[in-house]
């Protein structure tokens, strides 16, 4: 496909404008020569070759409206457009953050009942919305665990985190100023309760565990790991990321967790992957609450307003108030889905990626056989021992298929590590259509390895060298 560049032509224009009826007159007196340009170099080309040309374009990226997006990890799900047309009302949009409180009564509502459904829906006692994303969530929250040991005249020095974590778990446990204590996984994939317990002293101040893990694993053994945490002291965090295997079900608060920073931009309908703004606010148990960033929304008689009445908060954490038009999409479906529906997100999640996994497990082995939560992990080790095909080359033969590869080699305790996570939001046939493919693909790493470690053929653009596209990336094309 040429480049927009390569088909200019000189003269071609997609503008038609009148004639000027403004008296001509330099503009060399007005603005400097040094500031005019007789030429841009920009491609010159008709309105339809445009349009063509991007609409060309558009159809060779993948993306969740095209199709499945079996990610793990990162829910990369279909979310309702009425959501998005609830944002773009004109009451939402055209408020400036700065405007008074009087006009902004009906925003601020919305703010502070969505905060008190995420209350409930977590089982904590109050929430803040201002984070801008997950990572920076768990930053914020961090800091308050932080500030709660201030408080208390302790100083702690390290957070305990799984080797399951997320890998901004530890940068945000560090730009605290916090060491970090890496707890290994057991046998079936949850916490070793016994490394733990020798982890946890008095020098600990938390716990960043993911729940359910990055394996997809509901951790069977949450209230010990709560009671061993609690009896030094120490803060249980949730990272809230995987919680559409959760909302509606059961609660991090009613398991012993102490704070939770939730991806809102994952689990309550936003665009997510470069589709726009995150979300990731942090909920808390009432004696972490006077540390929540400011300002805070309180309510007196029927009426909302900004506090900054709050002497032990952390301060501010995110201009304004963070990223409202995301937290409006997330209220309109809340409000749609209801309690029942809610539930029913979680259910969904779950029925989907055991169908996966119940289907797959003949073709590629389990990391850990279990059942799972909202994703699956398994592993290419038994094609890598018979054939040298990777997980990598199945990830590009799937692009063969037409499907948008799932994560590969993470979480990292998982040798060739292949993590698919259907979503809620995809039905049985096409789960069958990405299941067949994979199957397909098995078959292929047996009979015919290298069609699979050449893959991908049928793309624009044939395998890149990943450490190199990485490092060094080319973006850009120069007139020569």
């Amino acid at each position: 496909m040429e480049l927009i560049f390569e088909k200019s032509r000189p003269g071609r224009t997609a503008a038609a404008l009148p004639a000027s009826d403004v008296p001509e007159k330099s503009l060399e007196g007005l603005i400097g020569r040094d500031l005019l340009r007789d030429e841009l170099n920009l491609p010159e080309m008709a309105e339809v070759d445009i349009v063509r040309h991007y609409t060309r374009l558009s159809r060779r990226n993948f993306g969740v409206d095209a199709g499945f997006y079996p990610l793990g990890s990162c829910t990369m799900k279909y979310n309702p457009k009425v959501n998005e047309n609830a944002a773009r009302l004109d009451g939402f949009t055209a408020l400036h953050p700065y405007a008074p409180e009087t006009f902004s009564q009906g925003n601020l509502e919305l703010l502070y009942g969505l905060a008190g459904y995420l209350c409930e829906i977590c089982g904590m006692d109050d929430f803040t919305l201002q984070p801008a994303a997950g990572a920076h969530g768990e930053l914020t929250g961090v800091m308050i665990i932080k500030r709660h040991f201030e408080k208390k005249g302790q100083k702690r020095t390290t957070i305990l985190i799984p080797d399951t974590a997320h890998g901004t778990n530890p940068a945000s446990v560090a730009l605290c100023g916090f060491q970090v204590a890496t707890v290994r996984s057991n046998a079936e994939g949850g916490v070793d309760i016994r490394h733990l317990q020798e982890l946890m002293t008095g020098d600990v101040a938390g716990l960043m565990l993911t729940n359910p893990n990055t394996l997809g694993l509901f951790e069977r053994n949450i209230e010990k790991v709560a009671a061993i945490v609690h009896r030094k002291g120490g803060l249980l965090y949730c990272d809230g990321a995987n919680a559409n295997a959760l909302v509606g079900v059961t609660r991090p608060g009613d398991m012993g967790f102490d704070i939770i920073q939730l991806n809102l931009h994952k689990t309550f309908s936003t665009p997510h992957g470069c589709g726009g703004p995150g979300s990731g606010p942090v909920g808390v148990k009432r004696r972490l609450a006077p540390f929540l960033p400011v300002p805070r929304i309180v309510k007196k008689g029927k009426r909302y307003r900004w506090s900054e009445d709050f002497p032990l908060t952390i301060g501010r954490v995110r201009a304004f108030y963070g990223n409202v038009n995301v937290m409006v999409k997330v209220y309109a479906y809340i409000r749609a889905l209801g309690a029942a529906g809610i539930r029913r997100v979680s259910e969904n999640a779950v029925l989907n990626a055991n169908y996966v996994m119940a289907r797959l497990k003949p073709c590629y082995r389990l990391a850990y056989d279990r059942p799972c939560m909202h994703e699956c992990v398994f592993t290419a080790e038994k094609q890598v021992q018979q054939s040298g095909v990777h997980a990598t080359d199945i990830a590009k033969r799937l692009l063969d298929y037409g499907f948008h590869p799932p994560t590969i080699y993470f979480p990292m305790i998982v040798r060739e590590a292949i993590m698919i996570e259907p979503t809620e939001t995809e039905s049985k046939e096409t789960l069958d259509e990405f299941c067949e493919a994979m199957i397909s693909i098995a078959r292929e790493a047996e009979e015919t390895p290298e069609l699979v470690r050449s893959a991908p053929l049928t793309t624009p653009v044939k395998r890149l060298d990943d450490v190199l596209a990485a490092r060094k990336p080319d973006v850009c094309w120069t007139l020569c």
